[in-house]
C-alpha cells in the first residue's frame, strides 16, 4: 500500500471516529439526566391520611437520594379517580407519580364509573405497607365476640345495620360475604368516608363496622369500640388479642389491602426501576418501618409489579362477583 493510501485511510478512520463521538455526544444531550426538574407526588387521598402520610416518608427519602425536590400534593375526591386522572394528564415525562391503595384497580372501577382502563393505565412500582379491615361494634353491643354475633343476629328478623366508608368497596361487601356466610341478614350503611360512619357508631345510631384498623385503631384502644374480627390472613401486630375471620372458620374473609408507588406503564424501565428501588430500601429502615406500625399498617413486600398486578386481577374477580350477588350497580 502506497504511503499516499495509507495517510488517506487514517485520515478516514480520524474523521469517522470524530463523527461517531459527536454523534454520541449529541444523542446524549438530547437524554437529560433524570430527574431533570422537581419530582410530583399525587396522593389519592385527604391532606393529612394514611396515602398522604405515607407520600411524604417516601418524598424525604426520594429527596434524598435524587438530589431534587419531590412535591407532594393531595387529589381527594372520586375514590382516587381525580389524582388517577392527574397522573394520566400529567405523567409522560416521568416526573409525576401516584401513591394511592392497590384498590384503585380492584375495587373503584367496580363501584363507580371510571374514565381509566385499571389494567392497562396504571404499573405498580412498590408496595409501601400493607393493612387490612376489622369488624367493629358499639360498645354496648351485646356481642363481644363472632359466635356471639352469629347467635345474636339470627335472632333479628329484620337483620343487622352496619357501616361502611364507602359503597361498592371492600368494607361493604365483607359484610355482605360475612352475613351470607353466618346466615344473617346484614344490612349496609354507606357513608362517605370512615370519620362520620365512626361517629355514628359510637353514638349507638349504627351497631357494626367494616372498617380499615388506621382509622379505627385508635377508638379500639380507647374504648370506645370493640373490635370482633380482623378481615386480614394473619393477627395484626396492633391488635395480637383479635383473632381472624380465618381462624373463626371463615377463610374467605382473609384479604390484603395496600398502598403502593405508581407510575404510567409508559414511564421509562429505567425510572420505574429506580423509583421501586430508593422505595423499597428507603420503607425497609428500621425507624421508617415502625412509622407505618405506628399508622396501623405492616411494611410491604418486594412484591414486583406483575406479581402486584396478578394478585390484583383475582381481587378485581371476587370483588366483581360479590357485587353482583348483591346486585350492585356502579354509581
Amino acid at each position: 500500500m502506497s504511503k499516499t493510501i495509507q495517510w488517506k485511510a487514517v485520515a478516514l478512520g480520524a474523521c469517522l471516529s470524530v463523527t461517531g463521538v459527536a454523534t454520541s455526544f449529541s444523542a446524549h444531550a438530547q437524554t437529560p439526566a433524570w430527574p431533570s426538574k422537581p419530582i410530583r407526588m399525587i396522593v389519592g387521598g385527604p391532606a393529612g391520611g394514611n396515602a398522604d402520610s405515607l407520600a411524604r416518608l417516601l418524598a424525604d427519602g426520594m429527596q434524598k437520594q435524587l438530589g431534587k425536590p419531590v412535591i407532594v400534593e393531595s387529589k381527594p375526591g372520586a375514590a382516587g379517580a381525580l389524582a388517577v386522572a392527574d397522573l394520566l394528564n400529567n405523567g409522560k415525562d416521568a416526573h409525576t407519580f401516584l401513591l394511592i391503595q392497590g384498590g384503585i384497580v380492584s375495587e373503584t372501577p367496580l363501584a363507580y364509573k371510571v374514565n381509566y382502563q385499571p389494567f392497562k393505565d396504571l404499573k405498580p412500582l412498590a408496595q409501601l405497607s400493607r393493612n387490612g379491615l376489622v369488624l367493629i361494634a358499639n360498645k354496648d353491643f351485646p356481642a363481644s365476640n363472632l359466635q356471639q354475633l352469629s347467635v345474636y343476629g339470627k335472632k333479628q328478623p329484620e337483620g343487622l345495620d352496619f357501616a361502611s366508608y364507602a359503597a361498592g368497596m371492600r368494607g361493604h361487601t365483607s359484610g355482605m360475604l360475612l352475613g351470607q356466610l353466618m346466615g344473617i341478614k346484614m344490612k349496609h350503611l354507606g357513608y362517605k368516608g370512615s370519620p362520620p360512619a365512626l361517629t355514628d357508631l359510637m353514638g349507638g345510631h349504627i351497631p357494626l363496622m367494616m372498617d380499615g384498623l388506621t382509622t379505627s385503631l385508635p377508638l379500639i384502644k380507647a374504648g370506645k369500640v370493640k373490635a370482633l374480627a380482623v378481615n386480614y390472613p394473619n393477627r395484626m401486630e396492633q391488635l395480637p388479642d383479635v383473632p381472624t375471620f380465618k381462624e373463626l372458620g371463615y377463610p374467605q374473609l382473609s384479604e390484603v389491602s395496600w398502598f403502593g408507588v405508581w407510575s404510567r406503564p409508559d414511564t421509562p424501565a429505567d425510572v420505574q426501576a429506580k423509583v421501586r428501588e430508593i422505595a423499597l430500601q428507603y420503607f425497609k429502615q428500621p425507624q421508617i418501618a415502625a412509622k407505618v406500625r405506628d399508622m396501623g399498617m405492616e411494611s410491604g413486600t418486594d412484591a414486583t409489579s406483575e406479581t402486584l398486578m396478578s394478585e390484583l386481577q383475582k381481587a378485581y374477580q371476587r370483588q366483581q362477583t360479590l357485587l353482583k350477588s348483591i346486585d350492585y350497580q356502579a354509581q
